[in-house]
């Protein structure tokens, strides 16, 4: 199966999955809602915020989605098959609350990554690709991102009261979002290239240079001039005076 991913637009909203849709795991600060958990619409918020960040900086989504067959309408919408979203770090409240914060001043912050069952396993990497080249278009330096260990599981059994100050705020639940199920694992991280710059035990802040994408594509850009440079001057000898003779 052929898979298209494109920047997610504002009126394409509707076409993600439903926890992409209400999830504001990131986007809301618990903080700001008195009683901690009740958020009466979250899927307005979401499409708020969303709303908010394409206005202010501009693309910050991703989506993937079957690539329509040659005799379909082009402009026929195809079920989401996987999601990415990032933002400026100052536009994600969440991001505030990490240990292993904050997030550098020249990075992008990546939030959230989602597939649906059944797809390939390198289509989250295929959207972080995206992600990748999009960025480095606009002149972005790094990608960074909070990851959740394994270790982190152990959160889920303690009660919330014996959680120290610093790591509770990161891990509040906000209605049915919880880290378990709205962070990146760190290792899907790591395969995808990010490296560790704030280690901790349950959620280290990893991060990619995208300036090393830019530098690979000047060293392919070189070495395929050495190709064409070198194939030049082994050209044979009869076909350098066959062109030489026409030569008035």
């Amino acid at each position: 199966m052929s898979v298209l991913i494109k920047p997610l637009r504002l009126e394409a909203f509707d076409q993600l999955p439903k926890h992409a849709r209400r999830c504001v795991f990131w986007e809301v600060d618990p903080a700001t809602l008195g009683n901690g958990d009740y958020l009466p619409d979250p899927e307005f918020e979401k499409e708020a915020w969303l709303s908010m960040v394409m206005l202010e900086w501009g693309s910050c989504g991703q989506v993937a989605a079957q690539a329509p067959a040659a005799d379909s309408a082009g402009d026929e919408e195809q079920p989401c098959l996987g999601y990415v979203l990032y933002a400026p770090p100052r536009a994600v409240p969440r991001a505030q609350r990490f240990p292993t914060g904050p997030v550098s001043a020249d990075a992008v912050l990546l939030t959230s990554l989602g597939t649906e069952p059944g797809q390939a396993e390198e289509l989250p990497h295929s959207l972080i690709s995206q992600v990748v080249s999009e960025l480095v278009r606009r002149g972005v330096r790094a990608l960074e991102a909070f990851g959740r260990t394994t270790d982190a599981a152990e959160l889920l059994e303690l009660d919330p009261e014996v959680i120290e100050p610093e790591l509770r705020t990161a891990v509040e639940a906000l209605g049915d979002c919880s880290f378990e199920q709205c962070m990146m694992p760190a290792d899907l991280l790591m395969d995808a290239g990010f490296t560790v710059v704030s280690p901790h035990r349950y959620f280290p802040r990893l991060r990619l240079e995208l300036d090393k994408g830019l530098g690979w594509k000047a060293e392919v850009e070189a070495t395929l001039k050495q190709l064409l440079e070198s194939a030049q001057l082994q050209q044979p000898v009869g076909a350098g005076a066959e062109v030489r003779s026409q030569v008035p």
